[in-house]
């Protein structure tokens, strides 16, 4: 049975509407009031500015947070990433309230992958099974299979019988990646994530000649030509842990860049240089919906209670299936970072 409101402990959930900021206010402080008011949890992604990050409760990859978040007896998840992320609190949480700085916080590859297009799409290969990677829309999931993540889906596809045919979506590099990893042959969804898909190899390849014996660290979002030339590729934590046990001082870091102010908090003493893309900028590699959140956004979602993530409870249950699916069939995982 799930556990209503009235059995948690009573956070203050009244909005304040406040509609413009003292610019003298002391946002840290009055973000962290109101985190003891409100009884909430700061959840913050990778990608997100570091300011964000320094000031959460936890910091981590998108489903850690959301089970992090689950365990707490927190009234308010306050989710500093981007609404699919906020999404799977609420199918995790759906007696918490989640709330989101700024609800234009999507993602490319939600965005590519329309609930109506993929329904379209499984009906048309109604013998496969289908895995889709989380980055995509409650409404997606809850037409899924299996959900995975970039950390969990080699395992996971590992576990899909041979003969049984796969659909992947909506990422295909990642897709790919997996393919040709596990040697199984996916029928691929042609999504990509703007931020990773802009990865120049020329510049990459002139990176790797000025750094030598730098490695180069990539999430698997990224294409294959980027690919190829990584020492190591993983998701986001897997990155940060490989950077914490190589004996390097100095890496090449192909993804969104937010992530290497986690990587200087936990290895100070380490070089971390951001991959370019063609013109040789690599803030041109910033996720532009990431960057949609800020500190001010934060204290007003916070503050006005606003705006709240809501997930219609048919589609939560849909979606719960499919991720419930992958938390069974997933490795024990690590937890997210605690800061």
């Amino acid at each position: 049975m799930n556990t209503t409101v009235l059995d948690r402990p009573k956070g203050n959930l009244k909005p304040l509407n406040i509609t413009e900021i003292d610019p003298f206010i002391d946002l840290k402080a009055e973000i962290d009031r109101l985190r003891k008011e409100r009884n909430a949890v700061i959840l913050a992604h990778y990608y997100q500015e570091g300011e964000i990050q320094d000031i959460a409760d936890f910091v981590g990859d998108s489903l850690d947070l959301s089970r992090k978040a689950a365990a707490t007896d927190a009234d308010v998840i306050v989710f500093c990433g981007v609404r699919f992320m906020a999404e799977t609190a609420k199918i995790l949480s759906p007696d918490k309230t989640v709330i989101l700085p700024d609800m234009k916080a999507g993602c490319s590859l939600e965005d590519s992958c329309p609930p109506d297009l993929f329904r379209k799409f499984r009906e048309e290969h109604p013998d496969h099974v289908s895995l889709t990677y989380i980055n995509c829309s409650a409404e997606v999931k809850a037409l899924s299979d299996i959900i995975v993540t970039s950390s969990n889906a080699e395992y996971i596809v590992d576990q899909i019988p041979r003969d049984k045919p796969i659909l992947f979506a909506p990422d295909r590099f990642l897709g790919g990646y997996l393919a040709k990893k596990t040697g199984r042959d996916m029928l691929l969804w042609q999504g990509s994530c703007i931020v990773h898909e802009q990865f120049s190899e020329r510049e990459l390849v002139k990176l790797m000649g000025t750094h030598p014996g730098a490695p180069v660290i990539a999430h698997p979002e990224c294409p294959g030509h980027i690919l190829q030339h990584a020492d190591h590729v993983g998701s986001t934590s897997s990155i940060l842990n490989y950077v914490l046990t190589s004996d390097a001082d100095t890496f090449i870091v192909v993804t969104e860049p937010h992530i290497i102010h986690q990587m200087q908090k936990t290895a100070p003493d380490k070089t971390f240089i951001g991959a370019p893309n063609d013109d040789g900028n690599c803030n041109c590699n910033n996720c532009p919906f990431m960057a949609l959140n800020t500190m001010e956004k934060l204290y007003l979602c916070m503050a006005n209670m606003t705006p709240q993530i809501e997930v219609p409870e048919d589609i939560r249950v849909k979606a719960l299936r499919s991720v419930q699916r992958m938390m069974d069939m997933s490795p024990p995982v690590q937890p997210a970072k605690n800061v």
